[in-house]
């Protein structure tokens, strides 16, 4: 067969993966090459390793809650080996599922380095070493990101991002996270859960600044109750290993701020991964935040695409499989999909979670919006109450009755987004919420003020 594609994928992520499958369901010859891990990093240093330890560590903490409804556990003690072990477990699984997604005639895949040398030619270096030289009609790049670190920063055996404490082989009695975006707030719910001792530090006067502010300010409350010793309008001057631990220097309030730890953890933000030499051999226009795409993520080089991370802006999996669909329905038909940020759903995975979607109250407001706001908190819900969630709310945005955001903090926030997505993605006025039955009793039944 010779070595001719209608596609070449880069790339193995989510959005790589998607577009693949995508293409080959159109009868589309499709090869995908991958680097390292296939399913990216979501899969082998993100979302399925976090996630998996983080159930972990909500297990253990909820056993303190038990003896409230007649539940005697004493003794319990924290196994980090095998909760790694659960962790790999999962990754393994994870990894197996997205090469199973190119299962099929109409897709190829290979390991190695995928270089575009034009745009309508790749050059794949092996795991051996052997090139090979192959056509294609289009090209997605998929190379999604890396950490980001700040101006002035080194990562060592004790300063680490997130990608590099996946290694830790035993729990630190205290660490320093620096940073209060999701990643920083997740890893500080862990750990502090396990008992580690938790100081996170964060330029911004709040965690979170993208999202909703009252929860933001809910899961600080939450993070605080744990144990976390939250330091917001902090300056960081300087972080660096000394003896067996680490030292942070920073300014806050005019005021100096000393603290020592065994570990440091960078979380700065992610940063798309740029293969500059390439793009400017080819002439596709980017900047640091990432390559620019049109509303079909397209490049401004006819024929060649770019979805996920490496476009910059919400660096999410689901965002990424959507920009592929988008993409190959542009490249050969299919299922027209319009891409909007605006309907994309976040997820913070801390406890309790928070989940987003559309605009936030302030943002509507900074627009120029005329909103109004429904809100119903968990304390009025018979199943958060039995289940002892803890605290928690529902918030839904309207504007001129047609619903344009909405935020969900508390337990199985992530699960009670969906319905909620699928709303603002179809704007759904007042009148269509109105007709939705919640069953009873359900933690569902949140959102009773909007059917009332």
């Amino acid at each position: 067969m010779s070595e001719n594609y209608d596609l070449i994928v880069i790339g193995g992520g989510p959005g790589g993966l998607t577009a693949a499958r995508t293409a080959a369901a159109l009868k589309k010859r499709v090869l995908i090459i991958e680097k390292t891990g296939w399913g990216g990093t979501c899969t082998h240093r993100g979302c399925i390793p976090t996630k998996a330890m983080l159930s972990c560590s909500r297990f253990y903490a909820d056993l303190k809650k038990l003896r409230r409804i007649g539940v005697n556990v004493s003794g319990a003690t924290v196994d980090f080996a095998a909760m790694k072990k659960h962790r790999d477990q999962m990754v393994r699984i994870a990894a197996l599922g997205a090469q199973k997604m190119l299962t099929g005639p109409q897709v190829e895949s290979k390991t190695g380095l995928g270089e575009i040398l034009s745009p309508r030619e790749v050059r794949c270096i092996g795991e051996d070493g052997v090139q090979q030289f192959l056509k294609t009609e289009k090209i997605l790049i998929a190379w999604g990101s890396a950490p980001q670190i700040l101006p002035g920063l080194r990562t060592s055996e004790r300063i680490r991002t997130s990608d590099e404490l996946l290694h830790l082989e035993q729990l630190p009695p205290s660490m320093i996270i620096v940073g209060g975006s999701f990643i920083g707030v997740e890893y500080a719910t862990l750990f502090a859960e396990l008992g580690v001792r938790v100081t996170l530090v964060e330029l911004l006067d709040r965690i979170l600044p993208r999202e909703d502010e009252e929860a933001a300010n809910l899961l600080g409350q939450e993070l605080a109750r744990l144990g976390v010793v939250l330091h917001t309008s902090t300056r960081l001057v300087r972080l660096e290993e000394s003896g067996d631990g680490v030292e942070l220097s920073a300014r806050k309030n005019g005021e100096d701020l000393a603290i020592r730890a065994s570990y440091a953890l960078l979380c700065t933000g992610r940063m798309p991964v740029l293969h500059k030499d390439q793009l400017d051999v080819l002439g596709v226009d980017y900047t640091n935040a990432g390559i620019r795409v049109d509303e079909n993520m397209m490049t401004s080089i006819g024929g060649v695409y770019a979805a996920g991370d490496v476009t910059g802006g919400m660096m999410l999996a689901h965002r990424a499989s959507l920009q592929a669909r988008v993409a190959v329905a542009s490249m050969f038909g299919g299922e027209i999909r319009q891409y909007d940020e605006d309907i994309i759903p976040s997820v913070v995975y801390s406890h309790p979670q928070i989940a987003r979607v559309g605009l936030t109250e302030r943002r509507a407001l900074d627009e120029g919006l005329e909103i109004s706001v429904i809100r119903s908190d968990y304390s009025a819900n018979l199943m958060a109450r039995a289940e002892l969630m803890g605290r928690g709310f529902v918030k839904m945005i309207f504007h001129r009755e047609v619903i344009a955001g909405a935020v969900v903090a508390g337990d199985h926030a992530a699960e009670l987004l969906a319905p909620l997505a699928l709303a603002v993605s179809g704007k759904w006025t007042r009148r269509q919420f109105r007709s939705w039955v919640l069953p009873h009793p359900t933690l569902g039944e949140v959102f009773t003020p909007l059917v009332d």
